[in-house]
């Protein structure tokens, strides 16, 4: 599990290679990733938007940006918590995801809130030490 926590919001994020749905022989690779976002901070706070960085292990970088996470903008109250699983394909075998939250307090505050890098690996990924 990946965590990090921004001005007292906790996120952590669990990938899960799917073999199901994946082709290696067709170059599809599927991941999903299980957020969890906690409210450890004294404000009540609403996620407005997503921002992600995904990589390929070729160096290859798509940028996602939107409202919300999985068609919600959860307002999340001191110890409240939030968990959405969402999924990502890759034409490689690994890669890795990083991005942020933008957070709206009540009172009109926009702060960002990290979300933790993780990688996204899958049992087809031939290792290699240099």
């Amino acid at each position: 599990m990946y965590e990090h926590e921004t001005r007292g919001i906790m996120v952590s994020v669990e990938p899960d290679y799917l073999e199901d749905q994946s082709e290696p022989y067709d170059d599809h690779y599927v991941w999903s990733y299980t957020v969890r976002i906690d409210n450890n901070s004294n404000d009540i706070v609403q996620l407005k938007t997503r921002h992600w960085r995904i990589t390929d292990s070729r160096g290859k970088t798509e940028v996602v940006h939107g409202d919300g996470v999985v068609g919600e903008q959860p307002t999340l109250f001191p110890g409240d918590a939030f968990e959405y699983t969402s999924g990502a394909p890759l034409t490689t075998p690994s890669g890795l995801m990083v991005g942020s939250y933008g957070m709206e307090t009540m009172t009109g505050e926009r702060f960002e809130v990290d979300v933790p890098a993780f990688s996204l690996d899958s049992p087809h990924e031939i290792s290699r030490l240099n």
